[in-house]
């Protein structure tokens, strides 16, 4: 088996770069699940973008941060709709440019916001207009930063975050992670931590509970692991915040975390959603993976049918763990794996 992410399932809550990310992801082997937290609203009337453009045009900047290609195309949309497309190209062109987004023309050197603020702070702006695109909200520590070093910040809030049309899927996130149905989840924003969180309502508990034992939360950077951190969680975030460097970070973290056993002279290995016997994957069912998971957490145990059955889903039967067995044995193609030990349960068949 090469693909390193084979049998893990990993969650998205990106909305922009859900795409980009996912077959970064699927690449590697892995199973994606799709949940956006956020979506992006462009602000083409919003009386707060109009003033920061007319301020651009009235006072030139010397410096425009720009956080994203789709906020400047935004930017540039809007000005159209006003008629200042061609003033603010005009003003834009003349300005040093810095840029988070490859797509853009300019100095690409940062990642970070962060990185960003203290290029700036090293090249020098005192004097200087700065425009400074937002991520989707005010970051007033970044506005803050840059006029204690001498600038004059003009804020572009190009758009705003909202809630996504169909909210189903990012539900359907939350009961994936409680119920440790989801290896990893990946976040590329502080408002997506955010939103998954107040998704969760009356089971914020579990979620985050979830999160700091069993789950791996990993971020793009630093500012977007600030949430979780503060809710004691564990993330793990590359030092570059770039997606690619999130996918191998994802690459390093996740298969270490599998259990591996010697089996009846077979190697078993316990990924996500699947287990690998002597290198070959084999894709399982939440069920019987549950099983499998307890059986294997105490090899050679003889576990009864009524402990079996709280791994299972609620409402399930002592005959649902028959079944579960069974179609265990199935998938794995080692029927004698699993041995029934009568009267009393199952086992692990350990060497």
């Amino acid at each position: 088996m090469s693909a390193e992410l084979a049998g893990f399932t990993v969650g998205v809550t990106a909305d922009r770069t859900r795409d980009v990310l996912s077959t970064l992801l699927e690449r590697r082997g892995a199973r994606v699940v799709l949940a956006p937290a956020l979506r992006i609203v462009p602000l083409a009337d919003d009386t707060a973008l109009r003033a920061a453009t007319r301020a651009c045009l009235d006072r030139p900047p010397d410096i425009v941060v720009a956080n994203t290609s789709i906020g400047m195309r935004g930017w540039l949309e809007a000005a159209d709709g006003w008629g200042l497309a061609e003033p603010l190209r005009g003003v834009l062109a003349q300005a040093y440019l810095v840029t988070r987004d490859p797509r853009l023309k300019g100095d690409p050197l940062e990642e970070t916001y962060t990185e960003v603020i203290d290029h700036l702070r090293t090249r020098g702006v005192r004097g200087q207009v700065v425009a400074m695109q937002l991520p989707g909200e005010r970051q007033p520590e970044w506005t803050a930063a840059l006029e204690a070093a001498g600038a004059t910040v003009i804020e572009i809030p190009v758009y705003r975050w909202a809630p996504p049309l169909d909210p189903a899927p990012l539900h359907r996130m939350v009961d994936l992670v409680t119920g440790r149905l989801v290896d990893a989840v990946t976040f590329t924003s502080a408002p997506a931590v955010n939103a998954l969180i107040r998704a969760a309502g009356p089971r914020t508990g579990d979620l985050l509970a979830a999160l700091r034992e069993d789950v791996l939360a990993a971020c793009v950077g630093p500012v977007t692991a600030a949430p979780l951190r503060r809710h004691g969680i564990p993330v793990v975030a590359p030092s570059r915040a770039r997606l690619g460097a999130l996918v191998r970070t994802i690459i390093k973290e996740l298969p270490p975390r599998a259990v591996k056993l010697e089996v009846k002279g077979h190697d078993l290995t316990l990924r996500g959603h699947a287990a690998v016997v002597d290198g070959a994957l084999k894709p399982l069912a939440p069920g019987p993976m549950a099983v499998l998971r307890a059986l294997a957490a105490e090899p050679g145990r003889v576990f009864s049918r009524a402990a079996l059955l709280r791994t299972l889903p609620r409402g399930a039967d002592e005959h649902a763990v028959e079944m579960a067995v069974a179609r265990l044995r199935v998938g794995l193609g080692l029927p004698r794996v699993v041995q029934t030990v009568v009267k009393r349960g199952y086992r692990l068949a350990v060497d």
